[in-house]
């Protein structure tokens, strides 16, 4: 069986340490974080993950809006979804916004693990689809 890659960028340390192990235990996924926005289009060539979970407001600079621009500005990996993570908004404006910011698809934080899962695995079943 083949893990899914999921790539977590947030500058929040904890935050990634905690969904890095709680996605790994499960068994099926390979999860790698990036803790700093300006190494963030490097780690995605290196390591081709499935899915991108990709913090809206981080420090120094580049946030999560330009990195997702970025991304879809790059022929080699303009394809691979992007999940925004936002504390910016609570769970009912995400529901009120349809889970769509900027045309992207996003979770409020903090974030249940077992949302998240189901999250990860309708955006890659979207994907496969179309």
């Amino acid at each position: 069986m083949r893990h899914k890659r999921i790539l977590v960028i947030d500058d929040e340390k904890d935050f990634t340490k905690m969904i890095k192990t709680s996605l790994e235990t499960r068994g099926e996924y390979k999860v790698r974080t990036q803790n700093i926005p300006s190494r963030a289009i490097d780690t995605i060539r290196t390591f081709k993950p499935d899915l991108i979970l990709l913090d809206i407001m981080m420090p120094g600079g580049i946030n999560g809006d330009e990195i997702a621009r970025r991304i879809k500005d790059d022929e080699e990996i303009k394809d691979i979804p992007i999940v925004f993570l936002t504390a910016m908004l609570t769970e009912k404006e995400v529901a009120e916004r349809d889970s769509i910011i900027g045309g992207y698809p996003f979770i409020a934080k903090p974030v249940k693990i077992e949302e998240l899962i189901d999250y990860i695995e309708k955006t890659l079943t979207k994907e496969k689809e179309a």
